[in-house]
């Protein structure tokens, strides 16, 4: 768990919020959810690799489109529908610039195959989550952030992926910073042009796991509400002026750093890499 006393001034000047105590009990969740401890399905709304998702072996970039399966039993038709509405929202690539991000109720409703009712209350709490916007006589549009906020979430990120990997250092076990080499060791420089889909998953897998393997509930938490739009520009991002090729080189140091337990240098690569983005996104990246 987190060891909040004695960090916790560091991470308070790094984040520049207070942390709220919540759920201990799900410290190994993100662990698991990135594939480190066998876990197999979704990664925080990624889903695993399979042979559907390749196309002459190379996998698919995340879609700019929802996709969307028909809605199953078990549960309230307005609960189902939020979930998996929420679910096609949150896989889709928000930030390429083709997105579709105007949503049709009478589409969703017929390609979900329920009524409109149970659609609108699910659309209505994705509204108040800030996942969707509702413009009366207008529409329903999936929400984007515009640069300066995307460019705070970045600078926020940098300094919780930081800490995590700072915490990693002397938190995770040998064998949890080993697992990394899973997320790297198959990429390299030459070939990266063929597994542009694969490794813009990998890419966000490694990040999520950093956040893990510090152990800190709390961070997590954080992260977690930063995630969704993090993960889309990253997406949106990484192949942009070779930003791909220098992304590997960083994530073989940073886990070099964290087995070899370099605290100092484990946080400031990891840092440095996120900013790195954060300055690519100011120079490069037009979203608003």
């Amino acid at each position: 768990m987190c060891q909040l006393t004695g960090r916790r001034n560091s991470l308070f000047a790094a984040v520049g919020a207070p942390f709220v105590a919540n759920r201990w009990q799900e410290a190994n969740f993100l662990l698991s959810a990135c594939g480190l401890s066998g876990a197999t399905g979704l990664v925080y709304g990624i889903p695993e690799t399979s042979g559907a998702d390749r196309l002459d072996g190379v996998q698919r970039v995340a879609d700019t489109q929802l996709k969307i399966a028909p809605i199953g039993e078990g549960i309230s038709l307005k609960a189902r529908a939020y979930e998996a509405l929420k679910s096609a929202i949150l896989n889709m690539n928000i930030y390429a610039d083709e997105a579709e991000l105007r949503l049709d109720e009478r589409d969703l409703s017929q390609r979900f195959g329920v009524s409109r009712t149970p659609l609108r209350e699910a659309l209505a709490q994705l509204d108040q989550e800030g996942l969707v916007r509702i413009v009366a006589r207008r529409g329903i549009f999936i929400v984007r952030k515009t640069k300066a906020e995307i460019l705070d979430m970045i600078t926020v990120w940098a300094a919780l992926e930081s800490m995590a990997a700072r915490l990693a250092t002397e938190q995770a076990a040998g064998d949890e910073i080993a697992q990394l080499h899973t997320l790297v060791d198959q990429f390299s420089q030459d070939e990266i042009a063929r597994k542009m889909g694969e490794y813009s998953d990998a890419n966000i897998k490694f990040h999520q796991a950093i956040i893990g393997l510090g152990k800190c509930v709390l961070i997590v938490e954080m992260s977690n509400d930063l995630f969704f739009h993090m993960r889309a520009i990253r997406q949106r991002t990484i192949f942009e002026q070779d930003r791909a090729k220098r992304s590997i080189v960083d994530h073989k140091e940073i886990v070099a750093a964290l087995e070899a337990r370099d605290t100092e240098r484990a946080e400031r690569l990891v840092r440095q890499h996120t900013l790195r983005l954060r300055d690519h996104v100011d120079r490069y990246v037009n979203l608003d």
